[in-house]
């Protein structure tokens, strides 16, 4: 039946299966406790390896493109899974803090960022037809894997500690990777433009031309927002339902897998509405959504339910952005340099994730977070709303192509 498939179905497939292990990431608040307790350090000082993943995480996605080009999709892949398995293995038996930010945080995060991206471009670029939806389905199993591994990992935590957990962990993960990636296949170069009928299509940007347009740095600002807003409400939301609204433990916890599931919604629900707008809009929407969730936590006294709304409004936005994002980018550059494009954007989300934090500290807390945040998401509406495709010199391109076709 294999034999049968397309390559571009089998590497929806094998991106769907790593995506689901790579996304498993996030799962990684359950072991705060454990490794503090274990390390004899405190919850603070192990909860930054989560920073250090993060980071680690865009900057490898940044260059996925690159080894891409050199390596293949399907080897990258398979060796992004077998250093995420080793890294996971590693940690299970590390004893000390600055082993545990080398392992967890820079190794898993190197790992994680350079499948994640790379994965989800060369899928994309097998359906020109139906971007949206082939996003919605790869970075939908990202978002379900972390859903899926916390019941995985709680499982084994219970039965035997970090360690059996983080040992289970890497060879689950490893192998959902590799057969992942033993199943993808390099997608083919677009077809240029050749007559006055494809003169709609987008030019394919390099990352240095995309870096001369001003769509590039503005998408770059709306990008930076989303991530802030999503990254850091995800990364707090139980410590605001305890010190902020004041819930009891249990119930704020409830507030994760209510973020999970709307983040997951958000991928779904705006992936596919992706492929019926403009994407732009799109994200517009994603951000009126934000808005409402933000304002919520920043202006009205909330309760348990008000709270799990205005979290899981943030979170649906989040996903959503997240999920069209890359579409988008292929929709104002092309879709030949999608990986590199898109890759520096990404950088953006490490950024993303530390602004909030940094916010909170330098200006008073949550509060302070909240209405920056509104700030930039005012900012980042206006930009969603007007913002248009870059212009380019057809004639410049057409003579490009010529001289593409005079050469090959």
């Amino acid at each position: 039946m294999n034999a049968r498939l397309s390559p571009g179905i089998k590497t929806l497939i094998g991106t769907v299966l790593a995506q689901f292990a790579l996304g498993s990431v996030y799962t990684w608040s359950l072991f705060n406790a454990p490794l503090a307790a274990q390390l004899d350090e405190p919850v603070s000082q192990v909860a930054f390896t989560f920073g250090i993943m993060t980071l680690a995480l865009a900057l490898a996605s940044s260059v996925s493109g690159h080894l891409q080009a050199r390596f293949g999709v399907r080897r990258v892949t398979i060796g992004a899974g077998i250093l995420l398995g080793a890294s996971l293995a590693l940690t299970s038996v590390v004893s000390q803090l600055w082993l545990l930010y080398l392992t967890a945080g820079l190794l898993i995060g190197l790992a994680d960022g350079t499948g994640y991206l790379m994965t989800l471009s060369n899928c994309v670029r097998f359906f020109p037809k139906n971007k949206g939806l082939a996003s919605a389905c790869a970075i939908g199993a990202y978002g379900l894997g972390s859903l899926g591994f916390k019941y995985i990992n709680l499982y084994f935590l219970a039965a035997g500690g970090a360690a059996l957990s983080f040992q289970m962990w890497a060879v689950l993960a490893c192998v959902m990777v590799v057969i992942g990636g033993a199943l993808m296949h390099d997608a083919p170069q677009q077809k240029a433009a050749t007559n006055a009928s494809e003169a709609d299509a987008p030019a394919d940007y390099t990352l240095s031309q995309c870096f001369k347009t001003p769509q590039f740095w503005l998408l770059a600002t709306v990008f930076v927002t989303i991530c802030m807003s999503g990254l850091y409400v995800i990364g707090v939301a139980k410590d605001v339902g305890e010190l902020y609204v004041h819930l009891d433990a249990a119930t704020a916890a409830e507030a994760v897998a209510i973020i999970a599931l709307a983040n997951l919604g958000g991928r779904l629900v705006l992936g596919v509405l992706s492929d019926r707008m403009a994407r732009s809009k799109v994200v517009g929407l994603a951000l009126l959504v934000c808005a409402a969730g933000v304002g919520m936590l920043r202006f009205m006294p909330l309760d348990q339910y008000s709270f799990y709304l205005s979290v899981a409004c943030v979170a649906f936005s989040f996903g959503g952005a997240i999920t069209v994002f890359p579409t988008l980018m292929s929709d104002y550059f092309g879709m030949n340099h999608l990986s590199q494009n898109y890759g520096f954007m990404y950088l953006g989300f490490g950024v993303g994730s530390f602004m909030g934090s940094v916010i909170a500290a330098l200006f008073g807390g949550f509060v302070a977070a909240f209405s920056v945040m509104l700030v930039m998401i005012t900012i980042s509406l206006c930009i969603a709303f007007t913002i248009h495709s870059p212009k380019h010199n057809q004639e410049k391109i057409k003579h490009h192509w010529q001289l593409e076709s005079s050469t090959s």
